[in-house]
């Protein structure tokens, strides 16, 4: 672990975890607010993810249904002042160093733009990220800046118009593009672009949007399809692995082990140089959370637009905080919620299963959310 969490007295210990055994002995947690977001294995999560709506205008194929879903009514959800409230407990009480939001897509909330302003005044430094399809980021880009944004992760697929509309059922390819440029004129970077390949859809495109992220600068990074969708579809067979990703992009790059550590962070990434050529054109990620898992060393902390507490992308269990949070504002209220946040991140689980030594994907029942309405 960094000497920044040593400062703020963090165990430091990072055991083995490679061990198949999924999980927790039920030990009672010991310690305050002091131990942080601490697992039972030595894990603690400075990264936290939050979830600012379940609501989507795409359509994704590997995400929600094509009639979509049935979105959560309005006192459901986190309000702006739940959000920076909770975010504060994070971050000045345990240790959360990283913040991204996101959705469903989170461009749809009216006050995002106010969220953002308000966290930026509570963390002057802290780094602020936010998940967007960019389908209205044009319009956006420059107004999130100015309240503070940090950097932007936009997912998106594919540069073909044909193929964009059969992943997402949607045809605004050109309003994501625009919301890229957008972003980068407002000087939100880096921008990362997140793509997920599908067998026969998209595949054959790995390496022009390679290719093109390298051109402007991007940072590309590839995600394993992880069965997440709403229509339970999923299957290992019909997933485009990690280490197919790599061989897609071999037949035009030279791919080379990033020498910067990999640091907690979910894709493994890879300098990019042309066949022959020792100049450097950038870096590609790719996030193999089925085939390669890096649950020992997560980091992660997931928090539903509802307020729930997730351990893990793909736990079944979920811990309410927001009840908590409406019960009261004074501090003995706000312990009350750093104890139950602590206790549902104490019982997060060894591993999820998929992919772990010793184990099958038997062993992995899918979560009854999609990735829109877990938040990712």
């Amino acid at each position: 672990m960094d000497t920044e969490s040593v400062s703020l007295g963090m165990p430091e210990v990072r055991p083995d975890l490679s061990a198949p055994d999924l999980s927790v002995s039920g030990a009672p947690r010991t310690g305050g607010a002091e131990t942080g977001l601490l697992d039972q294995f030595g894990r603690v999560a400075t990264d936290m993810r939050l979830s600012l709506t379940d609501k989507c205008n795409l359509r994704c194929t590997y995400c929600m249904p094509e009639a979509g879903l049935e979105w959560l009514k309005k006192d459901k959800v986190l309000t702006a002042a739940e959000i920076v409230r909770l975010v504060g407990l994070g971050v000045k009480r345990l240790g959360v160093r990283e913040l991204r939001l996101t959705g469903g897509e989170p461009l749809v909330r009216a006050d995002l733009v106010d969220i953002i302003a308000g966290l930026r005044t509570n963390h002057p430094e802290l780094p602020i990220s936010l998940t967007t399809n960019g389908v209205g980021l044009a319009k956006k880009a420059q107004a999130l800046a100015d309240a503070g944004l940090t950097r932007l992760n936009v997912s998106m697929d594919t540069l073909h118009h044909d193929a964009f509309l059969q992943l997402t059922r949607r045809p605004f390819l050109d309003q994501v593009l625009a919301g890229i440029e957008a972003a980068a004129a407002a000087g939100l970077a880096p921008i990362k672009i997140n793509a997920v390949l599908l067998r026969g859809v998209n595949d054959h495109h790995a390496a022009e949007l390679l290719q093109w992220s390298l051109d402007r600068g991007y940072e590309l990074r590839f995600i394993e399809q992880m069965p997440l969708d709403a229509d339970h579809g999923w299957t290992r067979e019909g997933m485009i692995t990690a280490a197919e990703i790599r061989d897609l992009l071999a037949g035009s790059f030279d791919l080379s082990d990033d020498p910067r550590a990999r640091d907690g962070a979910p894709a493994e990434r890879f300098e990019v140089r042309l066949h022959g050529n020792a100049k450097l054109l950038g870096t590609v990620g790719i996030i193999a959370s089925v085939t390669e898992p890096f649950c020992a060393d997560c980091r992660r902390t997931r928090i539903t637009a509802e307020g729930k507490v997730m351990s893990c992308l793909f736990s079944r269990t979920e811990v309410d905080l927001l009840a908590l949070l409406r019960a009261g504002d004074a501090p003995s209220d706000d312990d009350a919620v750093i104890d139950r946040w602590q206790d549902a991140m104490w019982a997060k689980p060894r591993a999820h299963g998929m992919g772990h030594p010793g184990l099958g994907d038997a062993d992995f029942v899918q979560p009854d959310r999609s990735m829109s309405a877990i938040g990712g």
